[in-house]
């Protein structure tokens, strides 16, 4: 028998959450209401780790059943780039059934009002955090995400994002109050009177594009803020990607419908193999809001195409980083080539391309030459990797045929001065684990530029040698312009350089991290302190987050009477 989950329940239990939340997009300091360490968990409730990996190992081979209207088959064909075939079914959705009996949730969930659902929300969370460790598993075998990454970024972190989203959302839902008293003084003649209301109302059905790499921290965001602003919500997973999305669904309708909602504001669409429902779903009238993560190309399909819909999308940049001077050489080092490694450089917020000045750079340990840098960053990522253990724990396995095939191709771009070697696993025969090559190009040659202003996804990067720092800030300037950029890196111990590098950041739209040669790393942002992408650059439309990415989820319908 479900449990009943009251307002006055579910208020008492989350608001303290909503209001730190709140505090902390405010403030902009750290705070995270979920553990980030696998030790925190098997208590009060949640899964442990044997208990979580059981959980995980149950689904193997099963049919995974969310009691959605309209399922007319049952799909999968999951294979995690660690070698195991899932062998999961999921629900393969007649959309002309499924559709409908998703809107008719919606004029319920519109009247409970902005508090009401973002605590039905947060509860939602809060569930998928108690089963962190069976998300994790799941995170790990369908994104390639080493375990303690897909814990931490397909767990915490992208629960963190999910909140954040809901956060923003209730504040844009109460900037607007919800009633009004309303007089006109008229001189001699009676005032003019009237009684106003003020209601936040959904677009429609949002669908989110769920990608590859980050199946939850991407797809938390837009699914949340919809669903917190009202819309019911359909989550296509990617096909390589089904199982995270799919948990997450299930857990959305067990709550919606304990908290006395239809589940159906919360629905699956998986595809059968090479269906492509994506196009079919982005221009169907029903679908107002669309939030895609994934390749240029199809992102710019959905902005020109899905022209009923408010489109938000995370597409692909050439992220880069100005080396002209450091005041701590091995910790730039080590922070470089940190980032360039983890998870295989398979994040969209992985630096590509290191422009260095070819007459070389200041440092604290002296004068380095342009080769030098290169050759120390090579031997920094060397001895980063060396041990095959700690080489599977940080990159983690290669995502799908693609981004290997990219690897293979770049060491034929110029001068490769570090190669790529293969790294087994022994807990996982079947996975494809590689290390990161870097590759020297001359950034004045012509076909050398052919290669570094292009992305190249996965753990491929290029130490372009440039005439001087202005060139490189001027280099820095045209990428993010023509090819748009996730994070931006520099080192510089130079004010002059540091102001002309900030400037182009600030007119060019681009998230900037300076000197980073701690623990803190340009491929990384924390929720509730840092905007990942900043949506004004053609990396991505969007921001997570801030007001702009919630804002217009929802229009504010007026309702006037005389007094």
């Amino acid at each position: 028998m479900a449990v009943e989950l009251t307002a006055h329940h579910l208020i008492a239990q989350h608001r303290p959450t909503l209001d730190r939340a709140l505090e902390a997009i405010r403030t902009r300091a750290y705070w995270s209401p979920h553990p980030e360490h696998p030790k925190a968990y098997g208590e009060d409730g949640s899964l442990d780790a044997a208990a979580g990996k059981a959980a995980f190992d149950a689904l193997l081979g099963g049919r995974l059943d969310l009691g959605q209207p309209g399922t007319d088959d049952w799909t999968g064909g999951e294979v995690s780039p660690y070698g195991i075939e899932l062998g999961i079914t999921y629900p393969h959705a007649d959309l002309d059934v499924l559709l409908p009996a998703m809107r008719a949730g919606q004029g319920a969930w519109r009247d409970a009002g902005a508090e009401m659902r973002a605590v039905v929300c947060l509860e939602i969370l809060k569930r998928i955090n108690d089963r962190t460790h069976e998300f994790a598993h799941a995170v790990m075998h369908t994104s390639g995400q080493a375990f303690m990454m897909a814990f931490q970024a397909g767990g915490p972190h992208a629960q963190d994002r999910g909140l954040e989203a809901v956060a923003y959302a209730y504040v844009e839902q109460v900037r607007t109050p919800d009633t009004a008293e309303w007089t006109k003084p008229q001189g001699k003649r009676d005032p003019l009177t009237l009684t106003k209301t003020f209601k936040p109302v959904p677009r429609g059905v949002a669908l989110v594009i769920g990608c590859n790499t980050f199946p939850t921290w991407n797809g938390y965001p837009g699914l949340f803020a919809s669903l917190a602003t009202g819309n019911a919500v359909l989550v296509k997973p990617h096909p390589r990607a089904v199982l995270p999305l799919a948990l997450t669904v299930q857990v959305a309708r067990q709550v919606l419908a304990e908290a006395g909602f239809d589940p159906n504001l919360v629905a699956l669409a998986a595809e059968r193999p090479g269906e492509g429902i994506a196009k079919t779903l982005a221009v169907r009238p029903e679908i107002r809001i669309i939030d895609y993560t994934g390749s240029t190309a199809f992102g710019d399909w959905l902005e020109t195409h899905a022209r009923q819909a408010q489109v938000y999308t995370e597409k692909a940049g050439v992220n880069t980083v100005v080396v002209e001077s450091t005041g701590n050489y091995k910790g730039m080092l080590s922070n470089l080539a940190f980032s360039l490694s983890l998870y295989s450089g398979q994040m969209c917020t992985t630096p590509q391309n290191l422009l260095i000045p070819r007459d070389g750079i200041a440092t604290d340990e002296g004068p380095k030459s342009y080769d030098e840098v290169v050759a120390d960053l090579a031997r920094s990522v060397g001895g980063l990797l060396g041990d095959d253990a700690r080489a599977n724990a940080l990159l983690g396995a290669i995502v799908n045929p693609d981004v290997k095939a990219r690897l293979e191709a770049a060491a034929g771009l110029g001068e490769v001065a570090l190669a790529s070697r293969e790294v087994a696993n022994p807990d996982f025969p079947g996975a494809v684990v590689r290390t990161p090559v870097i590759v020297k190009l001359d950034g004045a040659k012509p076909d050398a530029e052919a290669a570094y202003m292009s992305e190249c996804f996965g753990p491929v990067a290029f130490a372009v040698a440039v005439d001087s720092a202005q060139d490189a800030v001027e280099l820095l300037r045209r990428t993010i312009r023509d090819k748009g950029a996730m994070t931006v890196g520099a080192y510089t111990t130079s004010e002059e350089v540091e102001r002309a590098v900030e400037e182009v950041c600030l007119e060019e739209c681009a998230q900037l991290s300076l000197n980073l040669t701690g623990g803190v790393y340009v491929n990384q942002t924390a929720a509730f302190s840092d905007f990942h992408g900043s949506g004004g650059n053609p990396a991505a439309n969007a921001a997570l987050s801030d007001g702009a990415f919630v804002a217009n989820r929802f229009r504010v319908v007026e309702v006037r009477r005389e007094a």
